[in-house]
Order: C-alpha cells, then structure tokens, then sequence
C-alpha cells in the first residue's frame, strides 16, 4: 500500500495519540490474578455449597460422617474441580517457525526507471508519463528492483500463461530454497495455504504446488486472493490455527505477489498508475510446525496474530479498489485518503494488540491515565503506550515511503526501526504482503538478531485491513547468512535515500 503527495492533499488524519486507546476489558482480565480459579469456584463449588446449606438436615448429615468420609467429599469436589484447571490452564499448543525464503529476482528482471519510462511512453500520453516519473523520484525505489519477463513487452503481455509462468517463478524459487535450507521432505508437510493478491487461476495456486512436490493426498490446502498487502498475516494466522487442532504437524505458509495479471494497467487515470510504478516481484514461503522436539531447530515461536477489518466504512473499504476505468481498462486504484484510513486501521489494531503484548508496567501507566482522564481531569491527555518496550524489531509493510513515514511518526519509532522497511522498499520495491518477510531477512543478515528478541510485524492492506504478528526468536542467527535475497548485498545497506532521486 503507499500513496504519494503529488495527488490532491488527503483529509488531515485524526490526532492519533489521542485516540489509541488499550482495550480496557481485556487488560483487566489479563491483569486478574487466578482468574481461572475463580471461575472454578464460582460456577461449581459455590453452587455446591450452596446446595448443602439450604437444607439444615443434610448439613447436619455431612458434618456428623466420619473423617474418612470428608476426605472423600473433598476427593469429589477436587475431581470436579480439576478438569477446568486444566483445560483453562494448558496453554494451546506453541507454534514455531523453523526458516523461511523470499525471492530474488534475476539479473534479467532487472527494470531500470528509464527502461519504465521508455516503455510508458509507448504504451500513454506524455503527462501521464511525466506523472510517473515524479513518482518514481519520490517513491524511495532504487533501480535494483524487479517485473517479470512479460511486462517488457511491448506493450505488456497480461496472460494467463504469462501469470502461471511467473508464478512457477516466484513460489518454486522460494520453496526450493526454503526445501534445501532445511532440509526438509516436502511429503511431510500436512498444511499449505499461500495468499495471492491478484491472481487465482483454476486449479488453484495451492494446486499447483501439490502438483509440482507431489504432496500427500491428505495435504490441507488453503488459497486465499484479494486480500491485500496485509494477507501474510492472516495467512501465518490460519495456519497457527490449524497447527493447535491437528497435533504433530507441519504447515508451509506461502505470499506471493504476481505483477502481470489482469491489474496491470495500461491506462491514463492517475491514481490507478500509481501500482503499476510501485508494485514489483516478490514471494516468501514460511515453514511451520506445532512440534516440539522442533523447538532447538527452530528460528521463532509465533504468538499472535491480531486482525483488524474496518470493510464495514465504505470509504475505508473503496480506498484501494479494483475496478475498470472509462474506457474499459482494469486496474487498482488507489484513493487519497488511504493514508488517514490506514492511521485508523493501525490505532484499532494496536488496542487489540497493546494488552497482548505490553508490559505490565506500561498497562498500569494507561489505565491510571485513563482513571485521571475520567474521574479527575477530563482535559488530561491519555497515555500512549510505548510499543518500543515491547518489542526489539520492527517489520512495517514497505507499502511506500508515505506509509512508512506514517507508522514512524505515529508509534515515534527511530529511523534505526524503520531501517528495515525503507531498505526493502528501496531494493525491492512494494512486494505487498510479503514485504514483512524481506525485512526480517533484512534484520538477520545485518547480525541484529539474537535469542529473546520479540519482532512485531505489520501489515496494512485493501479492505480496509490492518495485521499484525507476535514473533519471538528462540536461537541467535549465525553470521554471515549465506543464503537468502540480502546474502550478495547486505554489505551495501543501509544507504542514504534522498527525497527526489533524480534520473
């Protein structure tokens, strides 16, 4: 997701610190000691008791029994008891991440901005050309970045064969390496989803990975298309799912963003050019499980995933649309006031999340803010929690340089948190949903990583949708990585981006 300055200027967005608040009940709840022990005692022993006392006779019956007697009692009510315990006790199963892949694109993919330009000036009206160049300088997008074969053509060749291709491309470039990095049989993964913007032939992409490593029969697979730049999210979400009700099993988590489809747009309404400059080649495959003798082997445990759907407001749900313009050409649009949506979408999103993840101390900060706030002194500000204590690393979707900026100033991130996302928007461009897994590879290849570490990442995305993912790191990550889409230039980064990149 990004947008630019060059279109009308957007509504101001609503004063975010002042509206981010915590979900209230659930950090009490999180906040209650032994709440499950009270739960117990208030739905079976209380009502047992209860019980004995009404009736004098048998009240007196129970206390004249022989001690023995009362310790069996005591037995049954311990026996009544104990399976809430433990049902509520047991946490769900954990769900670790052993490694995961992104794509790198070929040499050969390789698209210059003159060589974009070159192309559009056959393919449009020259204002419309010099409206894409004004976006490319500010876009924060290097010339390293990558479209597939058929949109050098002239003019570019949407296809269905051309989509499967670089389909294959993407997603088989991906697995292989995740394959070999791990070492892992492909016959033993019991869950595959993959989400894809775009594109969703039939069979489906799922299908076609069953196909290419001859699956099991029994494999589960899920597709998911349109869901946006925030799909991964809700793609590791479903599968964590699914990992805590089949026991002992393996899931393999797809996103893949395929370019030449149906959407790539050849033609002249501005904010549907937009994509076209920003979007690029980009696939990630997570490998997954809920085993734990994996846990040593294993790079993260995911702890949570938080969705945030704001569809239900027809502007939030219009402001990135797919749809065709006047003369029939189909494209995605993408409006101006996504930015003050997406500020909306992010404040819903971290109240959810804040009671997860913050710390004790910074709920208990909020909470009396927000006593003072509403007993004593409306016109005092409540308190905005610092997510910079509940996390160490930072993945923010590499939508465009406006939506970094965005999320930087409003969690008062540092530009060191944010070097991941602009480093990946500028080698790789807007990869949409997977952008979360260029900067986590981003953060290892730099030695940044090590055992403990918690990483937030965040997607924003059509819909209107915001998610987020808990990752923990459970083993330190050895230097130097030798493979991966950073391993043959990580040395470069992080570099200087200036505002308007001149060509």
């Amino acid at each position: 997701m990004a947008t630019q300055s060059l279109l009308p200027p957007p509504p101001p967005p609503p004063e975010f610190s002042a509206k981010a608040n915590l979900n209230f009940k659930r950090i009490l709840i999180n906040l209650l000691p032994n709440k499950i022990l009270f739960l117990s005692f208030f739905f079976i022993l209380l009502p047992l008791t209860s019980i004995l006392t009404q009736s004098t006779r048998t009240l007196t019956i129970v206390l004249s029994l022989p001690t023995i007697h009362h310790l069996s009692l005591l037995s049954l009510l311990l026996l009544l008891l104990l399976p809430p315990i433990l049902y509520f006790k047991s946490p769900p199963s954990p769900v670790y991440i052993l490694d995961f892949a992104c794509f790198k694109p070929p040499i050969t993919c390789r698209v210059p901005h003159a060589t974009f330009l070159e192309h559009s000036r056959l393919l449009v009206d020259e204002k419309s050309v010099r409206f894409q160049m004004r976006i490319l300088e500010r876009s924060g997008i290097s010339e390293e970045t990558g479209l597939p074969p058929p949109s050098f053509y002239l003019p570019p060749k949407a296809s269905l064969e051309g989509s499967r291709a670089e389909s294959e491309q993407v997603i088989f470039s991906c697995i292989d390496e995740l394959l070999i990095t791990t070492s892992f049989d492909p016959k033993h993964i019991d869950i595959l989803v993959l989400d894809s913007n775009n594109f969703s032939p039939t069979p489906s992409l799922t299908s076609m990975i069953v196909n290419k490593y001859k699956l099991n029969t029994s494999v589960l697979t899920f597709n998911l298309s349109g869901m946006g730049c925030s799909a991964s999210p809700i793609s590791l979400g479903l599968a964590k799912d699914l990992l805590q009700v089949y026991p002992n099993s393996n899931a393999l988590v797809v996103s893949a963003q395929i370019i030449v489809s149906p959407n790539w747009y050849m033609g002249s309404e501005r904010s549907m050019l937009i994509p076209n400059c920003l979007f690029r080649m980009g696939g990630a495959a997570i490998l997954m499980t809920n085993r734990r003798s994996e846990c040593r082997h294993a790079k993260y445990q995911l702890h949570h995933v938080v969705r945030t759907h704001t569809g239900a407001d027809d502007k939030a749900y219009r402001c990135v649309y797919q749809l065709e313009d006047s003369q029939g050409r189909q494209g995605v649009s993408l409006e101006k006031d996504v930015m003050p949506i997406s500020a909306e979408a992010l404040k819903i999103n971290i109240s959810n999340l804040g009671p997860l993840v913050l710390p004790r101390s910074e709920q208990l900060h909020y909470i009396f803010s927000l006593l003072v706030h509403k007993i004593i002194n409306p016109k005092r500000k409540i308190y905005v929690p610092d997510f910079k204590k509940a996390f160490d690393h930072f993945c923010v979707h590499a939508g465009g340089r406006a939506i970094i900026d965005e999320v930087e100033k409003n969690l008062k991130l540092t530009s060191e948190q944010v070097e991941a996302s602009r480093m990946t928007l500028y080698r790789f461009g807007n990869t949409s949903s997977c952008s979360i897994w260029y900067e986590l590879g981003y953060i290892e290849a730099k030695g940044k990583m090590k055992k403990g570490d918690r990483v937030w990442q965040l997607g924003l995305g059509s819909g209107f949708k915001c998610n987020s993912a808990v990752l923990e790191c459970l083993n330190n990550v050895s230097l130097p990585v030798k493979s991966g889409a950073w391993a043959d230039c990580i040395d470069r980064f992080p570099v200087e981006i200036p505002k308007i990149i001149k060509f």
